[in-house]
């Protein structure tokens, strides 16, 4: 693993992952398992994937977010939305995106895709803003 690669991914998780609410990467339960592997799912992830350039951080947490609430992922979920507006995500479109899940998965998906997004917002302290339109 090449140290190129190795700061590439912590400069990306950085930007992911360093402000916001606390949680848990799920690497931390990776490595409990398997150290090396854990490593090497976080380079390719993080450090080959989200590092790409054909789509930018925010478009790529934008996509993550949509997949997640599609799945029904909410722990998952709540990792990458706080991720979504650290790189700079527009709020009000990151909840017309689990809108966008009713015709698609249904109501009960978009439900809690914006329970977790809510508890995201308000973990945060953004939630008051996020209403008011600011």
């Amino acid at each position: 693993m090449s140290d190129e690669i190795r700061k590439r991914t912590q400069n990306t998780a950085n930007k992911l992952f360093g402000n916001g609410i606390k949680m848990d990467p799920p690497y931390l339960t990776w490595k409990e398992f398997d150290r090396d592997l854990a490593n090497d799912l976080s380079m390719f992830i993080t450090g080959n994937l989200y590092s790409r350039t054909v789509l930018t951080l925010p478009e790529r947490q934008m996509a993550a977010c949509a997949m997640l609430a599609a799945l029904g992922a909410a722990e998952e979920l709540k990792l990458h939305v706080n991720a979504a507006l650290n790189v700079g995500c527009d709020p009000k479109k990151l909840a017309e995106v689990f809108f966008q899940l009713a015709p698609y998965g249904g109501m009960p998906l978009v439900n809690k895709a914006l329970e977790v997004y809510r508890d995201v917002l308000k973990g945060r302290g953004e939630w008051e803003s996020f209403c008011k339109g600011e």
